[in-house]
Protein backbone atom coordinates (compact mmCIF):
# COMPACT_ATOMS: atom_id res chain seq x y z
CA UNK A 1 0.00 0.00 0.00
CA UNK A 2 1.46 2.96 -0.84
CA UNK A 3 -0.34 6.80 -0.27
CA UNK A 4 0.74 9.90 -2.16
CA UNK A 5 0.71 13.43 -0.59
CA UNK A 6 0.34 16.38 -2.85
CA UNK A 7 1.07 19.82 -1.61
CA UNK A 8 -1.53 22.86 -2.89
CA UNK A 9 -0.59 26.18 -2.63
CA UNK A 10 -3.42 28.07 -5.24
CA UNK A 11 -1.14 27.18 -8.45
CA UNK A 12 -0.37 24.50 -11.03
CA UNK A 13 -0.35 21.08 -9.40
CA UNK A 14 3.46 19.47 -8.68
CA UNK A 15 5.05 17.75 -11.18
CA UNK A 16 3.86 14.28 -10.89
CA UNK A 17 0.04 15.24 -9.00
CA UNK A 18 -1.82 14.27 -11.99
CA UNK A 19 -0.46 10.88 -12.74
CA UNK A 20 -0.83 10.36 -9.03
CA UNK A 21 -4.74 11.39 -8.91
CA UNK A 22 -5.33 9.03 -11.78
CA UNK A 23 -4.12 6.17 -10.27
CA UNK A 24 -6.12 7.10 -6.86
CA UNK A 25 -8.37 4.76 -5.05
CA UNK A 26 -8.86 7.02 -2.54
CA UNK A 27 -8.37 10.75 -1.88
CA UNK A 28 -8.20 12.38 1.08
CA UNK A 29 -8.27 16.46 1.83
CA UNK A 30 -10.38 19.49 2.96
CA UNK A 31 -14.11 20.05 0.88
CA UNK A 32 -12.27 22.99 -1.34
CA UNK A 33 -9.05 20.55 -2.61
CA UNK A 34 -11.33 17.88 -3.01
CA UNK A 35 -14.16 19.83 -4.91
CA UNK A 36 -10.74 20.94 -6.81
CA UNK A 37 -8.96 18.35 -7.70
CA UNK A 38 -10.15 14.86 -6.80
CA UNK A 39 -10.87 12.48 -9.79
CA UNK A 40 -14.36 11.18 -10.40
CA UNK A 41 -13.36 7.96 -10.22
CA UNK A 42 -11.95 7.79 -6.73
CA UNK A 43 -14.22 7.50 -3.10
CA UNK A 44 -13.57 10.95 -1.80
CA UNK A 45 -12.62 11.21 2.22
CA UNK A 46 -13.18 14.69 3.22
CA UNK A 47 -11.48 15.67 6.38
CA UNK A 48 -12.37 16.49 10.00
CA UNK A 49 -11.24 14.53 12.51
CA UNK A 50 -7.77 12.74 11.65
CA UNK A 51 -7.90 9.67 12.65
CA UNK A 52 -11.01 8.60 10.28
CA UNK A 53 -9.20 9.56 7.57
CA UNK A 54 -5.91 7.60 8.78
CA UNK A 55 -8.29 4.73 9.13
CA UNK A 56 -9.38 4.80 5.33
CA UNK A 57 -6.16 5.13 4.18
CA UNK A 58 -4.82 2.15 6.08
CA UNK A 59 -7.66 -0.38 4.89
CA UNK A 60 -6.78 0.29 1.44
CA UNK A 61 -5.23 -3.36 0.12
CA UNK A 62 -1.40 -3.63 -0.67
CA UNK A 63 -2.03 -2.71 -4.73
CA UNK A 64 -4.49 0.23 -4.16
CA UNK A 65 -3.49 3.75 -4.09
CA UNK A 66 -4.01 6.77 -1.85
CA UNK A 67 -3.81 10.28 -2.37
CA UNK A 68 -3.89 13.17 0.61
CA UNK A 69 -4.20 16.72 -0.50
CA UNK A 70 -2.77 19.13 1.62
CA UNK A 71 -1.93 23.03 2.05
CA UNK A 72 1.09 24.07 1.02
CA UNK A 73 4.44 21.61 2.56
CA UNK A 74 2.88 18.39 3.99
CA UNK A 75 6.33 18.06 5.64
CA UNK A 76 6.63 21.24 7.18
CA UNK A 77 3.96 20.78 10.37
CA UNK A 78 1.54 18.94 8.12
CA UNK A 79 0.15 15.69 6.83
CA UNK A 80 3.24 13.78 6.51
CA UNK A 81 4.02 13.20 10.44
CA UNK A 82 1.01 11.39 11.18
CA UNK A 83 1.26 9.33 8.45
CA UNK A 84 4.29 8.12 9.43
CA UNK A 85 3.46 7.52 12.69
CA UNK A 86 0.59 5.27 11.65
CA UNK A 87 2.75 3.62 9.53
CA UNK A 88 1.73 4.56 6.57
CA UNK A 89 4.46 5.00 3.19
CA UNK A 90 4.27 7.92 1.96
CA UNK A 91 5.98 10.07 -1.25
CA UNK A 92 5.30 13.67 -1.09
CA UNK A 93 4.74 16.36 -4.08
CA UNK A 94 5.15 19.47 -1.69
CA UNK A 95 4.18 23.29 -3.37
CA UNK A 96 4.83 25.99 -1.53
CA UNK A 97 4.69 26.36 2.20
CA UNK A 98 2.34 28.88 3.47
CA UNK A 99 5.27 30.54 5.47
CA UNK A 100 6.95 30.82 2.49
CA UNK A 101 4.21 32.83 0.83
CA UNK A 102 3.10 35.11 3.49
CA UNK A 103 6.87 36.26 3.60
CA UNK A 104 7.21 36.46 -0.39
CA UNK A 105 4.08 38.51 0.20
CA UNK A 106 5.81 41.19 2.89
CA UNK A 107 9.10 40.82 0.77
CA UNK A 108 10.82 40.21 3.87
CA UNK A 109 13.87 37.82 4.10
CA UNK A 110 12.39 35.22 6.61
CA UNK A 111 15.81 33.15 7.91
CA UNK A 112 15.94 34.69 11.05
CA UNK A 113 12.22 34.07 11.33
CA UNK A 114 10.80 31.39 13.86
CA UNK A 115 7.61 29.59 13.06
CA UNK A 116 5.85 27.89 15.47
CA UNK A 117 2.03 26.36 15.57
CA UNK A 118 -0.38 27.52 17.93
CA UNK A 119 -3.23 24.42 18.57
CA UNK A 120 -5.45 25.12 21.32
CA UNK A 121 -2.97 23.69 23.82
CA UNK A 122 -0.04 25.26 22.68
CA UNK A 123 -1.39 28.45 22.07
CA UNK A 124 -0.16 30.13 25.12
CA UNK A 125 3.74 28.67 24.33
CA UNK A 126 3.44 30.50 20.84
CA UNK A 127 2.55 33.79 22.14
CA UNK A 128 5.01 33.77 24.77
CA UNK A 129 7.56 33.46 21.68
CA UNK A 130 6.09 36.01 19.78
CA UNK A 131 6.55 38.29 23.36
CA UNK A 132 10.74 36.95 23.63
CA UNK A 133 11.67 36.82 19.40
CA UNK A 134 11.25 40.12 17.08
CA UNK A 135 10.30 37.92 14.39
CA UNK A 136 7.80 34.49 14.03
CA UNK A 137 5.69 33.25 12.02
CA UNK A 138 2.45 31.67 13.74
CA UNK A 139 0.75 28.82 11.86
CA UNK A 140 -2.96 29.09 13.17
CA UNK A 141 -4.50 25.45 13.56
CA UNK A 142 -7.25 26.05 15.38
CA UNK A 143 -10.72 28.04 15.75
CA UNK A 144 -9.67 29.23 19.07
CA UNK A 145 -6.34 29.90 18.37
CA UNK A 146 -6.34 32.62 15.68
CA UNK A 147 -5.02 36.11 15.00
CA UNK A 148 -7.66 37.23 17.37
CA UNK A 149 -6.38 35.23 20.50
CA UNK A 150 -2.88 36.08 19.60
CA UNK A 151 -3.76 39.79 19.35
CA UNK A 152 -5.17 39.32 22.41
CA UNK A 153 -1.82 37.95 23.95
CA UNK A 154 1.06 40.37 22.83
CA UNK A 155 -1.53 43.28 24.53
CA UNK A 156 1.09 44.96 26.36
CA UNK A 157 4.44 44.35 24.01
CA UNK A 158 5.58 46.09 21.35
CA UNK A 159 4.21 44.05 18.39
CA UNK A 160 2.94 44.52 14.91
CA UNK A 161 0.86 41.68 12.96
CA UNK A 162 0.91 40.74 9.31
CA UNK A 163 -2.28 38.32 9.20
CA UNK A 164 -3.19 36.28 5.67
CA UNK A 165 -6.27 34.76 5.02
CA UNK A 166 -6.78 32.33 2.64
CA UNK A 167 -3.25 32.38 0.91
CA UNK A 168 -3.10 31.53 -2.48
CA UNK A 169 -7.41 31.26 -2.80
CA UNK A 170 -9.94 33.34 -4.23
CA UNK A 171 -10.42 35.58 -0.94
CA UNK A 172 -6.53 36.45 -0.67
CA UNK A 173 -6.02 38.76 1.95
CA UNK A 174 -2.82 40.06 3.80
CA UNK A 175 -3.12 43.17 6.50
CA UNK A 176 -0.84 44.90 8.85
CA UNK A 177 -2.58 45.72 11.73
CA UNK A 178 -1.77 46.18 15.99
CA UNK A 179 -2.48 43.81 18.51
CA UNK A 180 -5.45 45.93 19.39
CA UNK A 181 -6.99 45.41 16.55
CA UNK A 182 -6.40 42.10 15.49
CA UNK A 183 -7.90 41.49 18.78
CA UNK A 184 -11.14 42.96 17.67
CA UNK A 185 -11.43 41.32 14.80
CA UNK A 186 -13.48 38.38 13.02
CA UNK A 187 -11.01 36.40 10.70
CA UNK A 188 -11.34 34.20 8.34
CA UNK A 189 -10.10 30.57 7.56
CA UNK A 190 -7.55 29.52 6.95
CA UNK A 191 -5.38 32.29 7.94
CA UNK A 192 -1.25 32.27 9.24
CA UNK A 193 0.13 35.18 11.51
CA UNK A 194 3.64 37.10 11.31
CA UNK A 195 4.74 38.88 14.44
CA UNK A 196 6.95 41.56 14.45
CA UNK A 197 8.73 43.68 16.91
CA UNK A 198 9.69 46.38 14.16
CA UNK A 199 7.55 45.86 10.80
CA UNK A 200 10.94 47.72 8.73
CA UNK A 201 13.74 46.01 10.53
CA UNK A 202 16.31 44.48 8.16
CA UNK A 203 17.60 41.38 10.37
CA UNK A 204 21.71 40.69 10.70
CA UNK A 205 22.89 37.93 8.21
CA UNK A 206 22.39 34.84 10.68
CA UNK A 207 24.33 31.23 10.21
CA UNK A 208 21.48 28.86 11.15
CA UNK A 209 17.42 29.03 11.02
CA UNK A 210 15.25 30.81 13.44
CA UNK A 211 17.28 33.03 15.27
CA UNK A 212 20.62 32.73 17.31
CA UNK A 213 19.76 29.79 19.33
CA UNK A 214 20.11 29.17 22.87
CA UNK A 215 21.71 29.78 25.50
CA UNK A 216 23.35 32.05 24.07
CA UNK A 217 27.11 31.85 23.04
CA UNK A 218 28.28 33.72 25.91
CA UNK A 219 26.78 31.30 28.42
CA UNK A 220 24.71 32.42 31.59
CA UNK A 221 25.35 33.50 34.78
CA UNK A 222 26.55 36.52 33.41
CA UNK A 223 29.24 38.85 35.81
CA UNK A 224 27.45 41.43 37.55
CA UNK A 225 29.57 44.24 35.11
CA UNK A 226 27.75 43.22 32.64
CA UNK A 227 24.98 45.32 34.10
CA UNK A 228 24.28 48.68 34.93
CA UNK A 229 23.22 48.59 38.71
CA UNK A 230 23.34 50.75 41.78
CA UNK A 231 25.45 50.52 44.85
CA UNK A 232 25.85 46.56 44.10
CA UNK A 233 21.94 45.90 44.49
CA UNK A 234 22.18 43.12 41.94
CA UNK A 235 21.73 39.63 42.04
CA UNK A 236 25.28 37.80 41.98
CA UNK A 237 25.64 35.56 39.43
CA UNK A 238 26.63 32.84 41.80
CA UNK A 239 22.99 33.10 43.30
CA UNK A 240 21.60 33.43 39.09
CA UNK A 241 23.33 30.57 38.08
CA UNK A 242 21.00 28.08 40.49
CA UNK A 243 17.90 30.52 39.77
CA UNK A 244 18.20 29.67 36.77
CA UNK A 245 18.12 26.42 37.20
CA UNK A 246 14.99 26.56 39.31
CA UNK A 247 13.07 28.40 36.95
CA UNK A 248 14.11 26.77 33.86
CA UNK A 249 13.34 29.57 31.35
CA UNK A 250 12.98 28.58 28.17
CA UNK A 251 10.74 29.49 24.77
CA UNK A 252 7.35 29.10 25.29
CA UNK A 253 7.88 30.37 28.65
CA UNK A 254 6.53 33.45 30.66
CA UNK A 255 8.95 34.28 33.46
CA UNK A 256 7.97 37.11 35.87
CA UNK A 257 10.69 38.56 37.56
CA UNK A 258 9.40 40.40 40.27
CA UNK A 259 11.03 42.86 42.48
CA UNK A 260 13.63 42.92 39.60
CA UNK A 261 15.90 45.91 40.49
CA UNK A 262 18.48 46.06 37.60
CA UNK A 263 16.63 43.17 36.14
CA UNK A 264 19.76 40.56 35.60
CA UNK A 265 17.39 37.82 36.25
CA UNK A 266 15.05 38.76 34.36
CA UNK A 267 17.42 39.59 31.30
CA UNK A 268 18.96 36.47 31.64
CA UNK A 269 15.68 34.56 31.32
CA UNK A 270 15.26 36.69 27.96
CA UNK A 271 18.30 35.57 27.18
CA UNK A 272 17.64 31.95 27.82
CA UNK A 273 14.22 32.25 25.14
CA UNK A 274 11.52 32.85 27.80
CA UNK A 275 9.46 35.53 27.40
CA UNK A 276 9.62 37.86 30.61
CA UNK A 277 8.10 40.63 32.33
CA UNK A 278 9.98 42.72 35.06
CA UNK A 279 7.60 44.10 38.08
CA UNK A 280 9.57 46.72 39.81
CA UNK A 281 8.21 50.05 42.13
CA UNK A 282 11.23 52.11 41.79
CA UNK A 283 11.55 54.11 38.37
CA UNK A 284 15.92 54.82 38.75
CA UNK A 285 15.94 50.68 38.53
CA UNK A 286 13.35 50.41 35.65
CA UNK A 287 15.00 52.96 34.09
CA UNK A 288 18.79 50.81 34.18
CA UNK A 289 16.39 47.55 33.51
CA UNK A 290 15.53 48.90 30.33
CA UNK A 291 19.10 49.56 29.62
CA UNK A 292 20.36 46.20 30.12
CA UNK A 293 17.92 44.93 28.25
CA UNK A 294 18.14 46.70 25.59
CA UNK A 295 22.37 46.39 25.63
CA UNK A 296 22.07 42.42 26.12
CA UNK A 297 19.17 42.08 22.69
CA UNK A 298 16.71 41.18 24.21
CA UNK A 299 12.80 42.07 24.71
CA UNK A 300 11.56 42.40 28.93
CA UNK A 301 8.36 44.36 29.48
CA UNK A 302 8.77 46.51 31.97
CA UNK A 303 6.02 47.02 34.51
CA UNK A 304 6.14 49.98 37.11
CA UNK A 305 4.45 49.42 40.28
CA UNK A 306 3.61 48.48 43.50
CA UNK A 307 2.84 44.37 44.24
CA UNK A 308 -0.01 42.97 44.66
CA UNK A 309 -1.95 45.38 42.33
CA UNK A 310 0.46 45.46 39.31
CA UNK A 311 0.20 41.66 39.03
CA UNK A 312 -3.34 41.46 38.72
CA UNK A 313 -3.74 42.08 34.50
CA UNK A 314 -0.63 40.30 34.01
CA UNK A 315 -1.20 37.01 31.59
CA UNK A 316 -0.09 34.13 34.11
CA UNK A 317 3.38 33.12 34.32
CA UNK A 318 5.10 29.97 34.17
CA UNK A 319 7.57 30.63 36.67
CA UNK A 320 8.61 33.82 39.12
CA UNK A 321 11.25 35.23 40.51
CA UNK A 322 11.01 37.14 43.75
CA UNK A 323 14.14 39.43 44.23
CA UNK A 324 12.55 41.75 46.51
CA UNK A 325 9.32 42.53 48.79
CA UNK A 326 7.65 41.16 51.79
CA UNK A 327 5.71 38.32 52.71
CA UNK A 328 2.67 39.97 50.97
CA UNK A 329 4.82 39.89 47.81
CA UNK A 330 5.69 36.20 47.85
CA UNK A 331 1.94 35.50 49.12
CA UNK A 332 0.80 37.25 45.82
CA UNK A 333 3.05 35.62 43.79
CA UNK A 334 2.34 32.43 45.14
CA UNK A 335 -1.53 32.79 43.48
CA UNK A 336 -0.60 33.28 40.27
CA UNK A 337 -0.55 29.86 39.11
CA UNK A 338 3.00 29.57 38.32
CA UNK A 339 4.41 26.00 37.93
CA UNK A 340 7.75 27.44 39.77
CA UNK A 341 8.59 30.42 42.10
CA UNK A 342 11.60 30.88 43.55
CA UNK A 343 12.20 33.61 46.19
CA UNK A 344 15.72 35.07 47.17
CA UNK A 345 15.98 35.91 50.81
CA UNK A 346 19.00 37.89 52.72
CA UNK A 347 17.01 37.60 55.59
CA UNK A 348 16.81 34.27 58.12
CA UNK A 349 13.43 35.51 59.86
CA UNK A 350 12.24 35.38 56.13
CA UNK A 351 12.19 31.88 55.74
CA UNK A 352 9.67 30.30 57.20
CA UNK A 353 6.95 32.73 56.47
CA UNK A 354 7.86 32.39 52.50
CA UNK A 355 7.69 28.44 53.05
CA UNK A 356 4.49 28.67 54.58
CA UNK A 357 3.10 31.01 52.41
CA UNK A 358 4.03 28.57 48.92
CA UNK A 359 2.76 25.54 51.49
CA UNK A 360 -0.65 27.15 51.84
CA UNK A 361 -0.63 27.72 47.96
CA UNK A 362 -0.35 23.94 47.34
CA UNK A 363 3.28 23.96 46.33
CA UNK A 364 5.62 21.65 47.44
CA UNK A 365 8.95 23.94 48.80
CA UNK A 366 12.87 23.35 49.12
CA UNK A 367 15.52 25.92 50.20
CA UNK A 368 19.48 26.08 49.65
CA UNK A 369 21.75 28.61 51.31
CA UNK A 370 24.29 29.84 48.49
CA UNK A 371 27.50 31.00 50.24
CA UNK A 372 29.89 31.56 47.20
CA UNK A 373 33.87 32.95 47.89
CA UNK A 374 35.56 34.45 45.03
CA UNK A 375 39.25 34.11 44.17
CA UNK A 376 40.94 37.54 44.54
CA UNK A 377 44.44 38.88 44.14
CA UNK A 378 46.11 40.79 47.09
CA UNK A 379 48.73 43.84 46.26
CA UNK A 380 51.41 41.00 46.90
CA UNK A 381 50.44 39.28 43.66
CA UNK A 382 48.82 36.60 45.67
CA UNK A 383 45.41 35.82 46.05
CA UNK A 384 43.10 35.27 48.60
CA UNK A 385 39.42 34.55 48.91
CA UNK A 386 36.50 37.31 49.43
CA UNK A 387 33.46 35.71 50.71
CA UNK A 388 29.97 37.04 49.15
CA UNK A 389 26.81 37.81 51.75
CA UNK A 390 24.89 34.45 51.68
CA UNK A 391 21.71 34.36 50.10
CA UNK A 392 18.72 31.39 50.59
CA UNK A 393 16.66 30.60 47.89
CA UNK A 394 13.32 28.77 48.57
CA UNK A 395 11.94 26.86 45.80
CA UNK A 396 7.82 26.40 45.17
CA UNK A 397 7.10 23.40 42.61
CA UNK A 398 3.60 23.01 41.74
CA UNK A 399 2.06 19.43 43.33
CA UNK A 400 1.46 17.75 40.30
Amino acid sequence: MAVTVIGIDGGALPQGAAQALESARLVVGGKRHLDAHAPEHARRFELGPLEPALNALSALSGDEHGVVLASGDPGFFGAVRALRERGIRCSVLPSTSSVQQLMARVGRSWDDVVVVSATGPDLARAVNVCRARPAVVVLTTAPKAGPAQIGSGLTGWRRTMVVAEDLGGPNESVVTVDPAEAARRTWREPNIVLSLADLDDVPHRGWIAGGEPVPPAAGWALPEDEFSHRDGVITTAEVRAVALSKLAPRPGALVWDVGAGSGSVAVECARLGAAVIAVESDEAHAVRLVTNAASHGVDVRVEEGEVPQVLRELPRPDAIFVGAGGSDVVAACAHAGAARVVVALAALDRIAQTREALRTAGYEVEGVQLAAARLAELPDGTSHLEAADPVVLVTGRKKQ
